[in-house]
């Protein structure tokens, strides 16, 4: 189909008035469709929400993908949905820990996609570089709300990350190692993200 033809579908179809060039943008991805557009659009192409999405990395895109209003996801995750809509527009999920986890359910997420999709990457690798460094106790029930994991599996993980940076860092400062002034502590830090999934597992 050419972007003439969709254009033509989505305005006798859905009423939208959406030009062949935005189509064109659309393909391009100058552009992106809103989400009353792609729920569209996948009608006209006769394919679902999620086949348009090359690879849903947001809550939108995770909650257009799986199909859900803005209100149905909200109404599952017990959130009011103003309250949702403006943590969606933000990229800043603010969910109990109950929250996250009724919202990985419902959009089907593993912890890692989980906390991509909600903005909290930097905010993970914050709380693993200081549960590393200082008391990591301190740092278990913060890293469960971001999280769809069993207390206990955060527990071992920061308890890992700590003794395994401590340990290089002790490495690093005994009499005759190599290594210069805390290099490797720092390159530990710098993935701890990594290092943490890795503790975690599958």
């Amino acid at each position: 189909m050419a972007p003439g033809h969709v254009a033509y579908g989505l305005r006798a179809q859905y009423g939208l008035s959406v030009t062949p060039e935005t189509v064109a943008a659309w393909e391009r991805g100058t552009v992106v469709p809103d989400a009353r557009e792609l729920t569209a659009l996948a009608g006209v192409l006769w394919c679902g929400p999620a086949d348009l999405i090359a690879a849903a990395s947001s809550l939108r895109e995770h909650r257009l993908a799986r199909g859900l209003s803005a209100e149905e996801l909200a109404r599952r995750v017990g959130l009011g949905a103003s309250a949702y809509q403006r943590m969606e527009d933000e990229g800043s999920w603010r969910g109990t820990e109950r929250q996250t986890a009724a919202l990985a359910e419902a959009l089907g997420l593993g912890p890692r996609a989980l906390v991509t999709a909600t903005g909290g990457d930097e905010r993970l690798a914050e709380l693993l570089r200081d549960a590393a460094t200082t008391r990591w106790q301190a740092y278990v029930k913060p890293a469960v709300r971001l999280l769809p994991l069993p207390r206990r599996v955060v527990e071992a993980a920061l308890a890992h990350l700590h003794a395994e940076y401590h340990a290089r860092m002790a490495a690093t400062s005994s009499w005759g190692a190599s290594g210069g002034d805390g290099d490797e502590g720092r390159a530990y830090l710098d993935a701890v993200n990594d290092h943490f999934w890795a503790a975690v597992g599958p």
